[in-house]
């Protein structure tokens, strides 16, 4: 498999946590997200995925986008370990937590979005992760054991873990989310979630690796 993916997107970054629980090697092919007006403009790219995003996964003989497509993928042809449960209220709680944070906070503070809203991007990625979160704060409150769901990893902690460190990349006071804090804390001990951490990455500028 090849995975194209950017150091600093939450959305490669929750296919290498996959790949990385799932023990599936791969090679990764860096594009820089803003170096060059943005290498995911290249037509060369743009054949790969249409929607110029990464991450893009060529993988069994097809191109796959959209993260969550990827990795639902990648749960139905490499089951071990399960990254969505058996139990279908369990499965769809999951699936819930994912699209809450796929769907509805990320794409709202998305380098694409931040770039149109010039001097205030700080402030606007603040609102957007700060209400997607009184929201995920919520609904953990009913679901979550050690991680997102129980007591298991699954999907929802893939898409948790890189929307906390966009947080906090924003500055975003964690204060009122204790649950949500607790999974992370949780979870970053895990090693593939250390491994596939923006800190660790081959295009990881020298200043930011850990």
């Amino acid at each position: 498999p090849i995975l194209y993916s950017y150091f600093r997107s939450s959305c490669s970054w929750r296919v290498r946590i996959a790949l990385a629980l799932k023990g599936i090697s791969y090679d990764l092919v860096p594009v820089n997200l803003i170096k060059d007006g943005g290498q995911q403009f290249s037509a060369e790219f743009k054949a790969l995925n249409p929607m110029q995003q990464v991450p893009a996964l060529k993988i069994d003989g097809i191109t796959l986008s959209q993260s969550l497509a990827i990795i639902n993928y990648l749960e139905e042809t490499h089951p071990n370990p399960r990254l969505l449960p058996q139990d279908p209220k369990k499965r769809a709680q999951v699936r819930m937590i994912s699209d809450h944070i796929a769907s509805g906070i990320q794409p709202l503070q998305n380098l694409s979005v931040l770039k149109q809203m010039g001097e205030k991007k700080m402030e606007w990625a603040q609102n957007c992760i700060a209400s997607g979160f009184q929201a995920l704060e919520q609904i953990l409150q009913h679901t979550a054991g050690r991680y997102c769901v129980g007591d298991e990893v699954s999907m929802a902690d893939l898409c948790l873990v890189p929307q906390v460190a966009n947080a906090e990349r924003f500055k975003v006071d964690m204060g009122p989310y204790p649950t949500l804090t607790r999974i992370n804390k949780a979870l970053l001990e895990l090693e593939a979630f250390k491994i596939s951490h923006p800190s660790r990455q081959p295009d990881t500028p020298a200043e930011l690796r850990a």
